[in-house]
């Protein structure tokens, strides 16, 4: 192994290593994982951050031997970063500790930087000042219709399989041709009422050419007028076919056809294979 590269002097304002760098001390937390910390400063805060949160901090890190090789502190800037994407022994370390608290933790390589090639070896030792925890968002989810298991009686059904109904009667005169660009507002429920999709939840509606989608797309919107609402039985054969990933079985859409970006002149085909190259939100892909 060849021998580790000699840290540079000690810069102006670099701020002194603790004392107990070298080692994690016999009195400090431990975790199973091998991660050290002991509380410098109680908070003031309740609750602990989880790993899909964001978090503001101030730190300050150093090796084993004293060197201290990165600190907000000294630059006089906090940072912010989602808590799951910094190193292992970061997102388990500050999840333990509440908004005010200053907690210094000794991290394990294994819980660092693991012989990244530039990055800081060996165990590495941090002060952290948790400063604030922004909560991440709980996902919108959008009822399911009652009839969602299956299409009801006054559903209309094509040769195909498909069926429909008008939940909201639309402004437009025209309908779209398959190969139309469209922009849609919709929500997706599998038939045992879970929604696995929606622009609406997402605030943004998309956009696509209708040729580009799943089979049941393509023809489903071709019926439709802008400004109408219709909710779509798409059996399994006119969706994702059993592809692995997607959402199985008969699927139940509600789209809104907000308007016709550009009309189209092809006749009804079958949906191709590709999804659309750019959209505004990610609608249901042809195969």
């Amino acid at each position: 192994m060849p021998p580790r590269r000699p840290n540079p002097p000690p810069a102006p304002g670099d701020i002194p290593a603790p004392p107990d760098v070298s080692s994690i001390p016999n009195d400090v937390q431990r975790t199973v994982s091998g991660l050290g910390s002991r509380v410098l400063q109680p908070g003031t805060g309740t609750e602990r951050p989880k790993p899909e949160d964001v978090v503001e901090v101030h730190y300050t890190g150093w090796t084993t031997d004293g060197h201290m090789f990165d600190s907000s502190v000294k630059r006089g800037q906090p940072t912010k970063f989602p808590l799951n994407r910094v190193i292992a022994g970061w997102t388990e370390g500050v999840a333990l500790m509440v908004v005010g608290e200053k907690r210094r933790l000794w991290i394990p390589e294994a819980l660092a930087y693991q012989g990244r090639p530039g990055a800081p070896a060996g165990m590495l030792v941090f002060d952290v000042e948790l400063l604030s925890i922004e909560k991440k968002p709980e996902p919108v989810v959008i009822a399911a219709p009652a009839d969602v298991a299956a299409p009801p009686a006054d559903a209309k059904k094509t040769a195909s399989g498909l069926a429909s109904k008008v939940i909201k009667k639309g402004t437009g005169k025209v309908k779209p041709a398959s190969d139309a660009m469209v922009e849609v507002h919709y929500s997706g429920w599998t038939t045992d009422g879970k929604m696995f999709d929606s622009s609406v939840a997402r605030g943004q509606p998309a956009q696509f050419p209708l040729n580009r989608v799943i089979a049941g797309w393509t023809e489903g919107v071709a019926l439709m007028v802008e400004g109408e609402t219709r909710r779509l039985w798409i059996p399994e054969a006119l969706a994702y076919q059993g592809r692995p990933g997607a959402p199985a079985g008969m699927l139940v859409f509600d789209v809104e056809l907000l308007r016709i970006i550009s009309p189209g002149t092809a006749a009804p085909t079958k949906a191709p294979t590709k999804a659309p190259a750019k959209a505004a939100a990610t609608p249901p892909a042809g195969q």
